[in-house]
């Protein structure tokens, strides 16, 4: 396993994230499956684990505490997240952070998902200074912010200072296509480290097209596709530590092969990996990473990634794959343009549009 030295602490270059774990027919996480990928990766060498207190309905940071109750605190990192619409009261919501996870400090705490039209409540409610004092106290033991914003956004968190690491969305489309290489340059200048989220894009890059995939598989056959997208990112200096969301032991095991080989991609591949990039963006029409943020407050219960998924399906191949929508109870087809998912999506999707585009061609 890859190491390297981030914020004075020896932590592995891939960390687990716990948004995606497998889960049982009712909705709840699988403990056991999901502690045998915790346990695979802490064995290999993996000592990061990241949750938030919104994660699996809270469910998250209890079963991270759970499963690494076992292991000496010191030899892992914990880090978790606040998220002010998610609870406005941050003093509530650490003690109760501290209780789940069963734990006396964490390593590594985070303003959560920090968007436009979020960020003044971050910056003058309180929380950061209360963060800080947390961290004088010895409960916290590094400060830093998840991004979802624009470059004008973080430019006003970095002046407000004090921040010792960062969190991006950070993939080679975005790099390509959006500004994450714009956030990454200004983060390196700040001198902040980085932590990258959404490597693979929610998933969205573990299988590209047909043709796309066939051509990396041709420069390099024994790398799985997904690992494209992490050895792009080693080639990043100041990107410290990548997120990996693991829903099934084979994904755990496909990227400790991917980080035991630690080969970042050379010139020649990225050259190979961006031409496939802006072959594949032709197929990307709504940038949905699945992290389910917008489905909470939807009044007509809709499973808006679902939707979304099937959006961009018929995006590609034409409207008879919009009518897939038919085999939901709740579906575009119930949107009510409310606006409420809209709050709380990190991409800045318009989804009343996308939902009444989908409808307007299901019934078609």
């Amino acid at each position: 396993m890859i190491k390297n030295v981030f914020c004075a602490n020896e932590i592995s270059m891939l960390g687990m994230g716990n948004m995606r774990l497998p889960t049982r027919e009712d909705g709840k996480i699988d403990f056991d499956k999901a502690a045998e990928i915790i346990d695979r990766l802490y064995e290999s060498g993996v000592n990061y684990y990241d949750t938030a207190y919104v994660y699996h309905g809270g469910e998250s940071e209890v079963f991270v505490g759970a499963a690494l109750k076992k292991y000496p605190r010191e030899s892992f990192h914990i880090a978790t997240k606040y998220h002010c619409l998610a609870n406005p009261d941050f003093k509530a919501v650490f003690e109760e952070q501290l209780k789940r996870l069963d734990m006396d400090y964490i390593d590594y705490y985070l303003i959560h998902a920090i968007g436009d039209n979020t960020v003044d409540t971050y910056l003058t409610n309180g929380c950061v200074e209360f963060f800080r004092e947390q961290k004088k106290l010895g409960k916290i033991r590094h400060l830093g912010f998840s991004f979802h914003a624009s470059l004008e956004t973080m430019r006003k968190v970095l002046d407000f200072g004090g921040w010792d690491f960062a969190q991006i969305q950070l993939n080679y489309l975005d790099y390509l296509l959006h500004d994450a290489k714009a956030q990454y340059e200004m983060l390196t200048e700040a001198g902040l480290p980085i932590i990258v989220m959404e490597p693979v894009r929610g998933g969205r890059l573990a299988k590209l097209t047909d043709e796309t995939d066939a051509q990396l598989k041709a420069a390099h056959p024994d790398w799985s596709i997904p690992s494209w997208a992490f050895r792009f990112l080693m080639r990043l200096e100041n990107v410290k530590l990548i997120l990996s969301g693991m829903s099934t032991v084979e994904q755990a095991d496909d990227n400790i092969k991917t980080f035991s080989e630690a080969e970042p991609l050379g010139d020649e591949d990225t050259e190979l990996l961006f031409k496939v990039c802006n072959e594949f963006k032709k197929q990307i029409s709504a940038p949905c990473t699945a992290c389910r943020y917008c489905t909470d407050g939807c009044p007509m219960e809709i499973d808006i990634p679902v939707m979304m998924e099937i959006y961009n399906k018929f995006k590609l191949n034409g409207r008879f794959a919009a009518k897939a929508i038919e085999k939901h109870e709740h579906s575009a087809k119930d949107c009510i343009c409310c606006g409420a998912c809209t709050e709380h999506c990190p991409q800045n999707i318009d989804i009343p549009s996308i939902m009444e585009e989908l409808r307007t061609a299901a019934e078609s």
